[in-house]
């Protein structure tokens, strides 16, 4: 069974920086794309980035330059380093992990979010 524990997050001032850290327990993460997704209040969970298991990286357009990805499948875990943040980043920050591609339905999971809070 897939775990993930998101960690990293906090209250920042406008232009500081946080990194987000996700933990992922469980076998072959290796074959999970894995994703950050963020919530605020009274709105949907929207993507912010993501990253295959090739590497290969997407982001909203709302963070690219400012936020960057990366994993390391050695440690199993999944980073968001977040520089210049804007009080309009302020939300619960989600990881996911999503293998059904490989896997079938069923093989997406999330971990339990972890607030950052962007404010003077």
């Amino acid at each position: 069974q897939v775990q993930l524990v998101d960690s990293g997050g906090g209250l920042v001032q406008p232009g500081g920086s946080l990194r987000l850290s996700c933990a992922f327990s469980g076998s072959a993460f290796r074959i999970y794309a894995m994703a950050w997704y963020r919530q605020a209040p009274g709105k949907q969970r929207d993507l912010v980035a993501g990253i295959t298991t090739n590497g290969v990286t997407n982001y909203a357009n709302s963070v690219k330059g400012r936020f960057t990805i990366s994993r390391d499948n050695a440690k199993n875990t999944v980073y968001l380093q977040m520089n210049s943040l804007k009080p309009e980043d302020t939300a619960v920050y989600y990881c996911n992990a999503d293998a059904r591609a490989v896997l079938g339905i069923g093989n997406r999971y999330w971990g339990q979010g972890t607030q950052v809070t962007v404010s003077s």
